[in-house]
This record gives structure tokens, C-alpha cells and sequence, in this order.
């Protein structure tokens, strides 16, 4: 029989998988003799049946939860619904991977209007009993029956209003009594029955939304966001409460072992007195920082730092902790391995490696690559920032610069930053709900909150500036505007952010790259002493070959030659081959190119010192380099000399209804050998003046036919190259090796590699075509109607991000094998947008790639995920 339920006693931290991050470090804080209140843990395998079974807890396992909550009664000596000594409990959830705020918790379950009377008179202390009851009924309402929390938030501020009072606990017991009449009437009214008394039947809806909060709208798009599979599930955490709320002996904080946004040694966090947790988590009052606790309560403080130090040296790495004074006594609620910026990341790795905590391979593997980009992103230019003035000061919540166009919801922030604007979200505090907008948003500017707020926790873990707690903000009670520093900003306004500092700036700051710092590089050394694969990028100019080596490529997988033809020096010359008649005029059309493309490979093998260049002959249809708007025709005509009828009919013959896949990539080669011949050209020339500039380097380019989908088409392009490189060679009387190969891009070249690499002497994956030609659907287009797929768990992920690994991965494996079998020394790679992705090169390294290749300021990030894959695939 499956067991679903664990005491804390019965687990430990090897349990993850079934416990949950939560539950595991819970029972493994409970082994090492930490302050744990007693409690126990609903499996992940229970969250799976559970939507196995259309959504309903099975009578087995709600046998076996009545039978812990006997246990749990034992342990505490309380009974659930008892008036005299009432057990009441939290019900959290408890995902494999750390999903802060994203789902959904319950506290003080069990209080009912019978219990509440009593206890209040028991304790002596009716505000904390009314204060725990008014609080139940608001997330109970919120959480468990989806009445939303909105209304009980205005009642509150009423009430505050009304009483002349800033803060909730100010409230006296009285007020907060009337508050919890006023909650249930408004449960009532909206679901037509009376709040429930029964504390079972509040378990089981508890465990039932914290379940069903697994598949909620920010969780959903936070696994889509952190590769966290749907089919995990979540674990739920019963816990005896202890109480943050008992009076001013009595608090609530989050800390970290290490400063999450610099990686700085020494315990860091915020508390507040006569709280509870969601008041600091939810940013709801603005705390005082850890220590001011040593201040208030040197005991507890000194009990809570020795923990700290415990529990970092017990599992290596920043720990992100929950804690609870109850009456000066201190409970341990939580530990996790802390989110932190990228900044942080390296620094906590580098310094965790020198005090030998860990080892230089464990550095490298407990970095999230993705993070790697905030590390890249631009900071505010010196001179700009030193010529303006703060318009407030708030609290650094997650560094880097943020420069954007005011906005106040989640969901304009989405809308706009999904039109590629730069936005800024600006709001009283964030919520859970917030995730996608929060994702889009350039910065995050909160009017509550402190350094462990939701808005600061969510913006640190993506690495998205934000600065939390700036009181000084009035808003407008329209909500479309905001007033700070004496003026007035509107939606749409622009304003600066700092979230190094916590300055806003009432303006717009032009930002210059970002300074790399010397722990990044100390661990990238090590990433490329651990991974077997090679890094290269996709670069066109040698701007950008030149930015990807200072990021350390090593090489060009994917050079597209037809970005250079868009210049205007050039599209000239190319509109002008487009419209010839023969073959001669395509040559003289032509020869106006092979100068400006033979420069522009010697800049690249330049900024590219000897590394391999892999070089795409021309590969879109031609169409896109002519003119469709009426004006643009007429006036092109012109220029070219030819009558606008005749352009027109150039355009309308190149027409095609599904141009990309129409006449493009190896296709224009065959209709029209000159332009291949040009090209090839064009980069053996480059290979011979640069080889001869540089005697030291031992050039060697890789000439890429594209779209190739038999091999008769690919030995006919390639025998183009061939005749036109061995030729050059000859005439220059110089030695140069060069390979000729191909891109796998269409599913037949993949089945039938085995042919194709009778004649590629290299294949590069091109995923972004495979996987548009597998799956039938146009890239372009796919985000129309991908959001219903995602709503529907048909795809977890937009497969052109995250590489398809059961279809798509399938041919590249395919490919692969039949490649080598013809061929072993074939030379393998991938240059789609999946070359930067972290789970798409695990792939690559596991099917045996040589080298992937991604765009430049993706390149540290392979760098580390494929050292991550090659120390996990040992």
C-alpha cells in the first residue's frame, strides 16, 4: 500500500522528490534538533493522484491524514476544535523546486466561533485571537473558496480610516472582532452558505487549494519560466502554528545567511514584532532589519545566528529562512537554498570554494546559468546618472539599472513589454499574480515592502531591478498616476531606477555595458575546465564576432550572410542581381558584392583570431529584398533605371504563398550557381589575406549550404564551392584547408543523413526550421495561439526556446548516429536559438554534439550549462 503521509521525524533531505523543498528540510531541520513545531507532510504522489483523479482526495489517503492529525494531537498535546486548548495549524505548499509566492498558504486553521471565544478568554489576550481569526477568514476566503481578497483589503483600510490608525495593529481586539462578523458576511454573500466551523472540513478545502494552486495562472507561467515540470506536483506541509501575533514579545521574520543581492558575508533579513509571516513576505509593513533584533532580544538573536551558521554549514550553500518568536521562544518554519542575484551567485560560490565548503565543480553546478544575463545587461551611464537628482530613496531590493515608461498593472506591463516597450512597474506592492507582468517589466518600483518582500524575492530571482519600500509615494485614487519628489507622474511617464542604491530618478538615464567582475570570471574558468562541448556564436558583423569573444567563443557556428546585403551601400547591388535577365548580369551585379563580403569576412576571421568561422551561403528568398509599398516600387524603379511596370513584374514572379518554404537556401544555388560562386569567392579570398596577415593562426573555414533536403542538390551546390575555392587556391598558390558541410534543417536531411554526410563534411543543427518543419507551424506566427496550448497543458514550453526533445530531439539523434556511421569524424553542432538554452544543450551534450553555438551575449550562459551537463553526465 502507498504510503502518502510523513511525521517531519519520519523524512529527511534525500526526500525531495516526494516531500517536496519544503517538507525535506523541514523533517531534516527536525533531525538535526532544530525548533521545529511538530507537523507533517502530504506527498507530491498524493498532488499527482490527486489530478489523476479528477481532482479528488481519495478516501485512502484522507484516512491516513486523519490518522496524522491524531499523531499531531499526541505530539502537541491539543485537540482540533477544542475551545479549551484548540490545535490550529498552517497548510503550505511545498513544490521539488523553490516557487516562492507562487502558491498558496493557509494559517491559523482550525479557529471557528466556539473555539474563538474560548481561547480568547483562555488567553487573555483577545486581540491576538481575533487578530489570528480575522486573518484565517480573509486567506480561507481568498485561497480555499476563490472569493478574492480585494473587498476584505478595502474593509480593513475602512476600518483603519475610521479609527484614525496607519497600521493593522493599531486595530484594537473590539475592531478586529467587527472585522472578522464583516469578513463572514461577505463569504455569505458571495457563496450563499455560512464560513465553515468544522476544522476537518478546513483541512481538507486547505489541502484541496494548495493542491489546486499548483496548476494556478503565476505558477503555471513560473515553471514555464523555470523548466519546472508539471508533472512534479506539490507536497503539503501541515504544521502546528506558533504565534508571531501574541503582542510585542512576539514576531515574524525572513533571513539569509548571506546578502542576496551582493553575496556578502553575515546574516541579513527583516522581522517584524506582533506579526506573521505574510505581513513580511507580502510586504505589507515595512520591517526592521535583522539587526535591530539583537537589539530587542539578544537571546533569541544569538539562538537564531548559531542556526544560521548550522544550517549553512550543513548544506553548503546561502540558506533563506522562516522564523517565528512566540513569546521570546524561536521556531524554525522554513530553510531553502536562498534565491539571489547573479552578482551574489558568483560571489557566494567563490567564497563558499575558498572557506572549503565546497568544491570548485559543486560552484559551477549550483549557478543557475540563466542568470548569467542580468550579469550582462546595461548599468547606468557615469555622466547621466551624475547630472541627475533623486526623486525619492527607497530600498535596494535587486541591483542593476532600470529605465522604462510608468505603468501600473501586471497587465499592461505583459502588453506593453511583449511590444518590445521598456517598461516599469510601479505599484503599493506586488502579488503572486503579478509574475508575468513582473517578467516583462525592465524594473519594479514598490511603495511597500522590505528587502524579502514578494517583489523583492521574485525580482532578485530574475534578475529584474527593483526597488521596494519607497513610503514617500502617494498614488492616485484612479490608480493612473503617482506623485513623489513633489511631482506628478502619469502612466506613460519616464523614470529611473537603481536598485543598487534604491534612488528613482523622475527621468529618463542612458545605460552603457555592464562591468563583468572578477568572481564571474573565476568561475567561468573553472566551467571551461569541466565541459567536454565547444561555445561558439552566431554572429553577421565583426561588432558583434568581437563581443562574443570577449565572451568567450570559440568560434562562429552560424555566420548569415545575407544580413550583410541589407546595408545600403549594398541592397543596391543586390536588387540590381535580382532583376537581371541572364546570368552575365548577375555576375557584374554581383561582382559590386564580393569586395564588401570579402571585407567583411577578413573583419570577422579578424575579431575571431584563428577560431572557426562557419559561414550560411545566402539562405532567405530573394523577395525579401525588394520593395512592396507602391511609392518604394516607383521610386526603386527609378534608381534602377527600368520602368516600375517591369519591377513589378520582377516582385510578382518571386511571389510565393509559402515563401519560406519556397525558393530559398541551397534552391537559389541551383537556379542560380553565380551567387554561390560569388560568395564562396568571397570567403576563401578573406581566408588567404587574413591567413597571410596572421602566419600564426591556422584558419580553416566552414563553407554552410543551407535547407538541404537530398543529396543530389547538396552535391550539386557543393561542387559550386569546390570548383570556385580549389581555383582560388591554385591562382594564389598558397595552401588553405576549408570544409564543406551542411544544415540540418529540414526533417528528410535528418533521416537520410547517412546520405547527406557522403558529402557534409560538418552538419549544424538549424532548430529553428526543424522545429518549425516538424511541427508544422511557423515560428512567426506560434505565439497566437501557443498561450491556449500552455492554458491547456498540450506544450509546456514554447518549443522554440526550449529545444523538443521527444520529436525534434529525435531526428537530431537520428541525424547524429547516421551521420557518424558514414562519417565518424563528422563534425556536429547546433546554431538555432536553442544554442543558448541550458536545458537544450544538456541535450546536445547527451546526444554527443561537438559545439553549440548562440548569440553573443548568450555565450556564458552555454559556457556554464554545458559545463553543468558535461560534471552531471559523468
Amino acid at each position: 500500500m502507498t504510503k502518502y503521509v510523513y511525521e517531519f521525524s519520519e523524512g529527511n533531505g534525500s526526500m525531495r522528490n516526494l516531500l517536496g523543498g519544503k517538507g525535506a528540510n523541514l523533517a531534516e531541520m527536525t533531525g538535526l534538533g532544530m525548533p521545529v513545531p511538530q507537523g507533517f507532510t502530504i506527498s507530491t504522489e498524493a498532488c499527482t493522484r490527486y489530478y489523476a483523479d479528477g481532482e479528488a482526495i481519495g478516501d485512502d489517503i484522507r484516512e491516513e491524514i486523519g490518522t496524522y492529525i491524531g499523531k499531531l494531537e499526541e505530539l502537541t498535546g491539543k485537540k482540533f476544535g477544542d475551545p479549551e486548548n484548540p490545535l490550529l495549524v498552517s497548510v503550505r505548499s511545498g513544490s521539488r523546486a523553490s516557487m516562492p509566492g507562487m502558491m498558496d498558504t493557509i494559517l491559523n486553521l482550525g479557529l471557528n466561533e466556539t473555539v474563538v471565544e474560548a481561547f480568547a478568554a483562555k488567553t487573555g489576550n483577545p486581540r491576538f485571537v481575533y487578530d489570528s481569526y480575522r486573518r484565517f477568514i480573509q486567506m480561507y476566503s481568498d485561497v480555499v473558496m476563490e472569493v478574492g481578497k480585494a473587498y476584505f483589503e478595502e474593509l480593513i483600510d475602512e476600518m483603519k480610516e475610521a479609527r484614525g490608525v496607519k497600521d493593522d495593529i493599531e486595530l484594537t481586539a473590539d475592531d478586529l472582532k467587527e472585522l472578522s462578523e464583516q469578513f463572514k458576511a461577505e463569504y455569505k454573500a458571495k457563496l450563499g452558505a455560512d464560513f465553515p466551523s468544522d476544522p476537518i472540513e478546513q483541512l481538507f478545502g486547505a489541502i484541496k487549494a494548495v493542491f489546486r494552486s499548483w496548476d494556478n495562472p503565476r505558477a503555471v507561467y513560473y515553471r514555464r519560466l523555470n523548466d519546472i515540470p508539471s508533472d512534479w506536483g506539490t507536497a503539503v506541509n501541515v504544521q502546528s502554528m506558533v504565534f508571531g501575533n501574541l503582542g510585542d514579545t512576539s514576531g515574524t521574520g525572513v533571513a539569509f545567511s548571506r546578502n542576496p543581492a551582493t553575496g556578502e558575508q553575515g546574516l541579513y533579513g527583516e522581522f517584524l514584532m506582533n506579526a506573521q509571516g505574510e505581513d513580511v513576505v507580502a510586504g505589507i509593513r515595512t520591517p526592521q532589519t535583522i539587526d535591530q533584533l539583537r537589539d530587542q532580544n539578544p537571546e533569541v538573536y544569538d539562538q537564531f545566528q548559531e542556526i544560521v551558521t548550522r544550517l549553512e554549514d550543513h548544506y553548503a550553500d546561502m540558506q533563506d529562512m522562516e522564523f517565528t518568536i512566540e513569546e521570546g521562544k524561536l521556531f524554525m518554519l522554513q530553510t531553502r537554498n536562498g534565491k539571489r542575484t547573479a552578482a551574489a551567485a558568483f560571489k557566494i560560490a567563490c567564497d563558499l570554494v575558498d572557506e572549503g565548503k565546497i568544491n570548485p565543480e559543486k560552484a559551477v553546478s549550483m549557478i543557475d546559468p540563466k542568470q548569467i544575463d542580468a550579469l550582462l545587461h546595461p548599468q547606468f551611464d557615469a555622466a547621466g546618472l551624475k547630472a541627475a537628482t533623486p526623486i525619492g530613496k527607497g530600498l535596494p531590493a535587486s541591483p542593476g539599472a532600470a529605465c522604462g515608461q510608468v505603468t501600473f498593472t501586471a497587465e499592461d506591463a505583459a502588453a506593453k513589454g511583449k511590444k518590445g516597450e521598456d517598461v516599469v512597474l510601479v505599484r503599493l506592492e506586488t502579488t503572486p499574480e503579478d509574475i508575468e507582468g513582473m517578467h516583462y517589466a525592465k524594473g519594479i518600483l514598490t511603495a511597500r515592502g522590505g528587502m524579502t518582500s514578494h517583489a523583492a524575492v521574485v525580482a532578485r530571482g530574475m534578475g529584474t531591478c527593483c526597488v521596494s519600500g519607497l513610503g514617500d509615494i502617494s498614488f492616485a485614487k484612479d490608480g493612473k498616476s503617482f506623485t513623489l519628489g513633489g511631482t506628478t507622474y502619469n502612466e506613460g511617464d519616464w523614470i529611473s531606477l537603481d536598485g543598487s542604491t534604491g534612488n528613482v530618478y523622475g527621468q529618463k538615464i542612458e545605460t552603457v555595458p555592464a562591468e563583468i567582475g572578477g568572481y564571474f570570471g573565476r568561475v567561468m574558468e573553472w566551467a571551461d575546465e569541466f565541459r567536454t562541448m565547444k561555445v561558439r556564436t552566431n554572429a553577421d558583423t565583426p561588432t558583434d564576432a568581437a563581443q562574443a569573444r570577449e565572451f568567450g567563443a570559440e568560434g562562429i557556428g552560424l555566420c548569415r550572410t545575407e544580413h550583410m546585403f541589407f546595408e545600403p551601400d549594398r541592397i543596391a547591388a543586390i536588387r540590381e542581381m535580382i532583376v537581371s535577365k541572364s546570368a552575365e548580369q548577375r555576375e557584374a551585379a554581383l561582382a559590386k558584392l564580393l569586395p564588401m563580403q570579402r571585407g567583411d569576412f577578413e573583419g570577422i576571421y579578424e575579431a575571431m583570431e584563428g577560431y572557426p568561422v562557419t559561414i550560411r551561403l545566402l539562405d532567405p528568398p530573394l523577395h525579401e529584398f525588394l520593395p512592396h509599398d507602391e511609392d518604394d516600387i516607383v521610386t526603386l524603379a527609378a534608381e534602377m533605371k527600368i520602368s516600375a511596370d517591369e519591377l513589378r513584374d520582377v516582385i510578382a514572379s518571386l511571389h510565393e504563398f509559402n515563401p519560406m518554404m519556397g525558393h530559398r537556401g541551397c534552391r537559389l544555388d541551383v537556379t542560380y550557381p553565380e551567387i554561390g560562386a560569388m560568395q564562396t569567392r568571397a570567403i576563401i579570398e578573406a581566408a588567404i589575406n587574413v591567413q597571410a596577415k596572421h602566419p600564426e593562426w591556422d584558419l580553416v573555414p566552414e563553407i554552410m549550404i543551407p535547407l538541404v533536403g537530398e543529396l543530389k542538390e547538396l552535391a550539386f551546390v557543393k561542387k559550386i564551392v569546390t570548383d570556385t575555392a580549389d581555383a582560388i587556391i591554385a591562382d594564389a598558390g598558397v595552401e588553405l584547408k576549408y570544409l564543406v558541410g551542411t544544415m540540418i534543417e529540414i526533417p528528410r536531411a535528418a533521416l537520410t543523413a547517412d546520405e547527406i554526410a557522403k558529402e557534409a563534411e560538418f552538419f549544424s543543427f538549424g532548430t529553428n526550421d526543424l522545429t518549425q518543419m516538424t511541427f508544422g507551424f511557423s515560428r512567426d506566427d506560434a505565439g497566437k495561439f501557443l498561450d491556449a496550448y500552455y492554458e491547456k497543458k498540450i506544450y509546456e514550453n514554447d518549443p522554440f526556446a526550449r529545444l523538443d526533445q521527444t520529436g525534434v530531439g529525435k531526428l537530431v539523434e537520428l541525424a547524429v548516429d547516421l551521420g557518424k556511421k558514414t562519417r565518424p569524424d563528422i563534425k556536429l553542432g547546433i546554431c538555432g536559438e536553442h544554442g543558448g538554452d541550458p536545458a537544450s544543450i544538456d541535450f546536445c551534450q547527451r546526444v554527443g554534439l561537438n559545439y553549440v553555438s548562440c548569440s553573443p551575449f548568450r555565450v556564458p550562459i552555454a559556457r556554464l550549462a554545458a559545463a553543468q551537463s558535461a560534471l552531471a553526465n559523468r
